[in-house]
């Protein structure tokens, strides 16, 4: 049973309305958490992400085909990538894959549907010449959990991967 917590001290303000909560109010419960499970979440992102990782290195075993990534990295605009590429560099020399394709984005981290470095990957994915690729972190595509989830979802239709340097929750 919903027990309603005391609604003065934890609803949103009323000029706030529906619009932040998609249409429908804003009451909070004693049954859930007035923060998201942000590091549960980032945890499920991670085991898909490896999911679909060893998926598509298993795939590729089978076949005897050497994998090829293209690294990208995000950054904010006048930025040096150089840093962020080496820890990608860092991950395709320990794993021994070949790098077909390295590049970057500086604009802001909007949808990586309208980044161009990260279509152009996406296109290489789909003509074969790339079979995943390799950024520092989640905010190389998207500090977004929903965003990003989505972004894997596409990967794993493609029959690609994305395999990080550092984990989900590192920036």
């Amino acid at each position: 049973m919903k027990t309603l917590l005391a609604p003065t001290l934890l609803q949103p303000p009323t000029w706030l309305g529906t619009w932040a909560t998609g249409g429908r109010p804003a009451v909070l419960t004693d049954e859930e958490p007035a923060q998201p499970k942000v590091q549960a979440r980032a945890a499920d992102l991670r085991a898909m992400r490896e999911a679909d990782l060893h998926r598509a290195l298993a795939q590729l075993a089978g076949t005897g085909t050497a994998v090829r990534v293209g690294r990208y990295s995000l950054v904010e605009p006048r930025q040096d990538p150089a840093d962020r590429l080496a820890e990608t560099q860092a991950v395709t020399h320990r794993r021994r894959w070949a790098t077909s394709i390295t590049t970057f984005d500086d604009t802001e981290a909007g949808d990586p549907a309208l980044r161009p470095q990260l279509a152009r990957l996406f296109a290489a994915l789909d003509a074969g010449e790339i079979h995943g690729i390799v950024a520092v972190s989640q905010v190389d595509i998207s500090p977004f959990h929903d965003v990003y989830a989505h972004t894997l979802t596409i990967l794993r239709a493609r029959r690609g991967f994305l395999a990080l340097a550092r984990n989900e929750t590192s920036i």
